[in-house]
């Protein structure tokens, strides 16, 4: 349902508290304004430190839903200890080191054909 807010001194507004709710609008907020075909559009916006925004990335957030996912499933493994957890990861690197190389041999031993 549309609200009606006045332009005030200065040009301020004021958000309704019901809009505010619903956009998860808080105190202290900032917000993104722009103008898009004669509408104003207000978007929510959050800093982030510097030194924080690597977590925020596509590529770090994909493997953090990716990883949530392999929790769900199930697709975890449980360690008593972290050498054991360090050594786990070496044997993993090692097999995938194995991996490539059997790849990399199988497509230089390759004939193209014709």
């Amino acid at each position: 349902m549309p609200e009606l807010v006045q332009v005030r001194k200065k040009s301020q507004i004021t958000l309704p508290l019901s809009i505010r709710r619903k956009a998860g609008i808080e105190e202290g907020d900032l917000l993104d304004i722009q103008v898009r075909d004669g509408e104003i559009v207000l978007r929510a916006k959050k800093l982030i430190d510097k030194d924080q925004a690597w977590f925020w990335t596509k590529r770090w957030q994909e493997g953090e839903r990716q990883a949530d996912e392999d929790i769900k499933a199930g697709r975890v493994y449980h360690y008593p200890d972290v050498e054991s957890a360090i050594e786990s990861l070496h044997q993993f690197s090692k097999a995938a080191d194995a991996q490539k190389a059997v790849r990399r041999r199988a497509k230089r031993n390759a004939k193209p054909t014709s």
